[in-house]
């Protein structure tokens, strides 16, 4: 961890906060530029490219839009939630980008300052991470509950449980890095990488967070709290201009976060990719890393636009039975293989090249094992039986509560 961290100048600090904040907005908005094109290539559309070159400037155009529509308040809407849910569910996804790694120390331009690339560090940086971004929750359990709609409601209550079962796998995942790196600061996670990225020895862990990611984002196929063909559009039903659009640019930052992390913890950070380093030296240093690392975010954000533009949304009860009794107990067994790979290899027990093999072979059994189909119980047989039987009707046979048939009666 750089000496530099809480020994800067005021003016360094706000100028660095003043920058995060930026390129965050800026960079929403190329997301979304960027998901609508590349949706639109993969249905064999043309995408916003009217305003501004190649369409650049169709999502400042929404944005402008959204401002100027008119506020609505509903009757039934608790006023003073209703105001604070969108903005307790946006700060926090720029609260987090505090401890995110850009580059190395640099000298900002025009002066004889030098300040690393990244607004402060924290000895449990990544903690901090996952306890903000927690807070985001509430923002979305809050606007359900306040907006006195039932669609609202149910997006709300879905988003809590979402939430819950997510980022126990997420904060799983994370373990097999601290032992790694020995340390739970993001800079100092990224030093720890100079000489092999950790997607490479932990790809269960990898896998295991890129999955949490999509869901704790909310992202189809996992958006099961907007849901259009359900809850017509789940909490944010009952909100209409800036308070729409913070819910919306919320989203979109928290896309970037994950991401962001993901990069951090698992491809480098802002280290260069393979194989370029070894043949320019400068690779790493000055503000190049800069492109090494929004280069790795956007990796990901295509992953998420691919996975919306190819995958149906999951079923509720499958969502959360995936994340329960799949994700989680594949994270705990992971984390204690781990361990006992580290301490053979502490001994001298276990070469790099063959606990690399390990992984790799591991993490290709996991994501083997998820395309296995679901074996089903002679209850769910006889969920569909002729109407008028004998048999004792189980509402929850199919796996879901449905109502009896008119011939059966309810028990």
């Amino acid at each position: 961890m750089s000496e530099l961290f809480g020994n800067e100048p005021l003016w360094v600090v706000v100028l660095k906060a003043v920058l995060i904040f930026v390129v965050l907005v800026v960079y929403t908005l190329f997301n979304i530029w960027f998901e609508r094109r590349v949706v639109a290539k993969m249905q064999h559309r043309i995408g916003p490219n009217v305003n501004g070159p190649f369409g650049l400037l169709q999502s400042l155009a929404d944005g402008v839009k959204l401002a100027l529509k008119e506020d609505i308040v509903v009757k039934s809407a608790d006023r003073v939630v209703y105001v604070l849910a969108p903005i307790l569910a946006t700060v926090p996804a720029f609260l987090a980008w505090a401890v995110i790694p850009f580059g190395p120390e640099v000298k900002i331009p025009f002066t004889d300052t030098i300040t690393p690339l990244q607004l402060t560090d924290l000895p449990v940086a990544v903690l901090y991470i996952l306890a903000v971004t927690s807070i985001g929750v509430y923002g979305i359990v809050l606007a359900g509950w306040s907006s006195g709609s039932i669609y609202a409601l149910l997006g709300g209550v879905r988003s809590s449980a979402q939430m819950i079962s997510y980022e126990v796998a997420m904060g799983l995942s994370f373990v097999s890095v601290f032992m790694y790196a020995g340390t739970m600061s993001t800079s100092e996670i990224v030093a720890a990488q100079s000489d092999m990225w950790f997607f490479l020895p932990l790809f269960p862990s990898f896998i295991i967070y890129c999955i949490a990611m999509v869901g704790e984002t909310n992202r189809a196929p996992f958006d099961l709290p907007e849901a259009e063909g359900e809850l017509v559009g789940g909490f944010h039903t009952e909100y209409s201009s800036l308070k729409f659009a913070l819910f919306f640019l919320a989203e979109y930052v928290n896309m970037v976060t994950v991401s962001a992390l993901a990069t951090t913890l698992f491809l480098g950070g802002w280290r260069a990719p393979f194989g370029i380093a070894q043949f320019w030296e400068g690779a790493n240093e000055g503000y190049w890393p800069l492109l090494w690392f929004f280069g790795k975010t956007l990796f990901f954000i295509f992953i998420f636009v691919w996975l919306r533009g190819t995958l149906p949304r999951m079923r509720y009860d499958q969502f959360m039975t995936f994340g329960w009794k799949i994700l989680i107990p594949v994270s705990l067994a992971w984390i204690v293989a781990v361990a006992f790979i580290r301490k053979l290899k502490s001994e001298d027990m276990l070469g790099g090249q063959t606990l690399l093999w390990i992984a790799v072979v591991t993490g290709v059994l996991i994501v083997a094992s998820f395309f296995i189909p679901e074996d089903k119980d002679d209850a769910d047989d006889d969920a569909g039986s002729v109407p008028g039987s004998d048999d004792e009707f189980d509402a929850f046979a199919g796996g879901y509560p449905v109502p009896p048939m008119p011939t059966k009666e309810s028990t």
